[in-house]
């Protein structure tokens, strides 16, 4: 069965990407929840017009977003945390608290875009994040989690 995906699916593709899924994926979950719609004659013809006039737009999203990735390479992020014994954090970091420093160094970056080493961060050091700014532009961000207060060995 094709489908035209209406949003952007992790692991399966991007909004207006025209996939092939198994019958029962796309009838049971993706066309319900509004994630896709069959894939006709009609439909493909539509979507095809729809590109060829949003090309323009999505040269300057993409310069955007190349822009924005060139910026990420020089800010410096440092990430603060309460530690205990053996650097380990108390709690954990993850992509949220990546998103929200972003934000406040003048990034604005959604949260699910962000890719932090394991889902979660436990311990002190230096890290590489990726994000994905565009569908065909990703950046590297390096940043480090220090330790503030805690037992000392």
């Amino acid at each position: 069965m094709d489908i035209i995906l209406l949003k952007d699916v992790e692991n399966l593709g991007f909004k207006d990407d025209v996939i092939s899924v198994k019958n029962g994926y796309g009838r049971n979950y993706l066309i319900p929840q509004g994630i896709g719609v069959l894939a006709t004659e009609s439909a493909k013809k539509v979507l095809a017009e729809n590109l060829r006039q949003r090309a323009h737009k999505e040269a300057k999203l993409i310069a955007d977003a190349r822009k924005m990735a060139e910026g990420l390479r020089d800010i410096e992020i440092k990430l603060n945390a309460k530690v205990g014994r053996g650097n380990k954090l108390f709690g954990s970091l993850s992509n949220a608290d990546l998103a929200l420093e972003l934000n406040r160094k003048g990034f604005s970056v959604d949260k699910k875009f962000i890719s932090v080493p394991g889902t979660t961060i436990k311990n002190t050091g230096k890290y590489v994040a990726k994000i994905r700014l565009h569908r065909e532009v990703n950046a590297e961000l390096e940043f480090e989690v220090m330790g503030e207060g805690g037992g000392a060995e």
